[in-house]
């Protein structure tokens, strides 16, 4: 579980996000939504370790029942998804895949990557090149790369906003039946209320004119 407790977020002693209370159990996606600037994607980046130096926070952030907010950026294995897919374009897919796996996991590498690709409907795409693959090819690796990694909680920042509208749709259901599948915790921020993944979307900025 993800369990966040009195968190807070400034911006130059302004409150962005203030006595933040949420919990996302394991399998559960919960979206987020809220005007530009409200502080969604700095949430996120507070939960990913990469918030900006010139934003504050308080409060905890524990997932597993550990707080995270104080552990360095590899230590929290936590998963995240942007517009923009990120894949290495001198990498195949394998190896864009590849570098996902813990070390643990690269003598069977080979295998993980065939299934993880089946389970995407890719078989054979393992050498193919990246600029190669059509926009919601490039969308589904990234994912498996996302999960590939075992994530702990896995967080979407508007990954569906550059999809056109029939391939958002079928990339929406891809993605919520991985994170169902993983049975990790999934935190979603969008401005478009068809993007939410399960329940009914949260708008916790309502208030927020920033």
């Amino acid at each position: 579980m993800l369990d966040i407790s009195h968190f807070s977020l400034s911006l130059s002693g302004k409150d962005l996000i203030s006595e933040l209370n949420l919990s996302v159990a394991k399998g559960e996606i919960v979206t987020i939504m809220g005007p530009s600037g409200c502080g969604k994607s700095s949430l996120l980046a507070a939960i990913a370790g990469t918030l900006d130096p010139s934003l504050s926070c308080s409060g905890s952030i524990k997932l597993a029942g550990k707080d995270i907010l104080e552990l360095e950026q590899a230590k929290r294995r936590v998963g995240i998804l942007f517009q923009d897919d990120l894949l290495f374009p001198h990498f195949t897919v394998g190896q864009n895949l590849q570098y996902a796996l813990a070390s643990d996991k690269q003598n069977n590498a080979n295998s993980i990557i065939e299934q993880a690709l089946s389970d995407a409907g890719m078989c054979g795409f393992q050498q193919r090149d990246i600029a190669s693959l059509s926009g919601g090819q490039r969308a589904r690796v990234s994912v498996l790369r996302s999960l590939l990694a075992e994530p702990k909680v896995l967080l979407l920042d508007e990954p569906f906003s550059k999809l056109d509208k029939p391939l958002r749709k079928q990339f929406r259901e891809f993605v919520r039946e991985r994170i169902e599948a993983l049975n990790i915790p999934a935190i979603l921020v969008t401005h478009d209320q068809e993007d939410s993944l399960q329940a009914p979307p949260i708008s916790l900025f309502a208030d927020n004119n920033s």
